[in-house]
């Protein structure tokens, strides 16, 4: 076992999450630990800020699984997901070998990192798409079509209909939000699929 962890039944997962103030970071973050929760499974999360309120990076841990400590080990991630590219080579440290990465990129194209990494214009998609704030929502349906859910072979522990669950556990209700969120998700789900 790495990073202090004492593996659960599905074998558990870390991920971090990073990027600038106002991006969404800690919203993935939540939604990821939501979705966990409603799956059963312990999680524990942790976030760092930077000077959040002018654009300071900030940066999240998250362990779904049993584990005993919050902050992910350098080398010990089994994914990053950088809402901001330049920031991709900054925190990809705490991955460890083989470990996945998706990165938001008006560059297009795989970052370096092999067949493991991926990038999206997810801020490009969701301006093109009018709902520009929502480019966290559209990186994480990227990663979670893209990465494919665990239970179906792939390599992130949840899957799209456990974010639309959490979604909907997290919007308390707000029909529109929830469907505004849900249409976001659905964006980079598509473009996952190409």
């Amino acid at each position: 076992m790495s990073g202090g962890a004492v593996r659960g039944n599905f074998g558990g997962q870390q991920i971090v999450v990073s990027g600038v103030g106002g991006q969404g970071v800690l919203f993935v973050t939540r939604l990821l630990a939501d979705a966990a929760i409603l799956r059963g499974e312990p999680v524990l999360t942790s976030e760092t800020h930077g000077m959040a309120q002018r654009g300071g990076i900030v940066v999240s841990h998250l362990k779904a699984g049993a584990f005993a400590s919050p902050l992910v080990r350098p080398g010990s991630a089994d994914g990053l997901i950088a809402l901001k590219d330049e920031y991709f080579s900054l925190h990809r440290g705490f991955l460890k070998p083989g470990g996945w990465i998706v990165v938001n990129s008006a560059r297009g194209g795989a970052p370096e990192g092999g067949e493991n990494a991926h990038a999206v214009d997810a801020d490009g998609l969701a301006r093109e798409s009018g709902a520009f704030r929502s480019a966290n929502l559209v990186l994480l349906g990227f990663a979670l079509s893209r990465l494919g859910a665990a239970d179906h072979g792939g390599r992130l522990f949840c899957s799209p209909d456990d974010i639309r669950e959490a979604l909907r556990h997290r919007a308390g209700g707000k029909e529109s939000l929830v469907a505004a969120s849900i249409s976001a998700l659905a964006l980079g789900i598509l473009h996952g699929k190409r």
